[in-house]
């Protein structure tokens, strides 16, 4: 099976020193046969909380928050990133190489997403929650579990797709709408007993005619994407959601042996998103 295209790497808003992360990414591209990969940096914009300890401590993360914790996203540089861009297409010509960005809560930051994109091309732009407010500020999914109960937090995380959705018309694809089960503090997660609120999200992006992604950073349950093409969903991207170049396309043969098996299938270029079959 030919590998998709790897639509959702990005460095963390680090582009611009490790210019050699993005060249070994496309290296490890290059070695696995992708026929494109995406750099869909970072675009932030809400402050929140770090972790201190526990199992969600991230040291570059730590290294950007303030003393009191919070950290405030730096700001984007359009033209070094593109220019960064530009610099890996010259060394690596027969991979396609896009542009792209990861827009964090875009219906909260219309404004400001929208003076980022008309600062150049951006072939592939997502949409991505992952805060939602908590308290007087915001946080991620883990750092609410602790003191609310974690379905409620869920519920509340896809009703939050649904404002995002119709908030934003500036993204194409919908970034991992299952992120707070990346953090899910005990069991087993079952995405049945969340079914009318996946079913609502996934409605109203199929709707908006954007594309799902797969993200292979924790495995999409299959139920998710039966429910993703039952409410007429009608094309998925796939994204390792790779900071590092170690993780360039992992997951990506049992990701793409799923969306074919679900309905599914390559468009008319490697780099494409992945249409519906009928």
């Amino acid at each position: 099976m030919a590998l998709p295209a790897d639509g959702h790497v990005h460095s963390e808003w680090s582009w611009d020193a490790p210019l050699g992360s993005m060249e070994r990414s496309c290296a490890q591209a290059v070695e696995y046969g992708l026929p494109a990969i995406a750099f869909t940096e970072h675009l932030d914009h809400t402050t929140w909380p770090v972790a201190v300890d526990g199992p969600y401590v991230q040291d570059h993360l730590t290294a950007l928050a303030g003393p009191d914790g919070l950290l405030t996203p730096p700001p984007f540089d359009p033209a070094g990133y593109l220019a960064a861009i530009e610099t890996c297409r010259e060394r690596f010509p027969g991979l396609r190489i896009l542009s792209g960005l990861e827009l964090g809560e875009p219906h909260w930051y219309t404004a400001e997403c929208s003076a980022i994109l008309r600062a150049g091309r951006f072939d592939r732009v997502l949409g991505s929650l992952h805060c939602l407010p908590d308290g007087a500020g915001y946080a991620e999914p883990w750092g609410i579990y602790p003191h609310r109960p974690a379905a409620e937090v869920v519920r509340e995380y896809l009703a939050e797709i649904v404002r995002l959705v119709a908030g934003s018309d500036e993204f194409a694809v919908l970034a991992h709408v299952d992120y707070p089960i990346r953090s899910w503090p005990s069991g087993r997660f079952d995405p049945r007993a969340f079914e009318d609120e996946f079913r609502t999200a996934l409605r109203a992006t199929a709707g908006s005619g954007r594309a799902l992604e797969i993200n292979t950073r924790l495995p999409l349950d299959p139920t998710i994407l039966t429910w993703w093409y039952q409410e007429g969903g009608d094309a998925v991207s796939f994204g390792s959601d790779a900071h590092l170049p170690t993780a360039v396309a992992h997951g990506f043969r049992q990701a793409a042996a799923m969306a074919e098996a679900h309905g599914f299938r390559p468009g008319d270029d490697p780099y494409d998103l992945w249409p519906r079959s009928d």
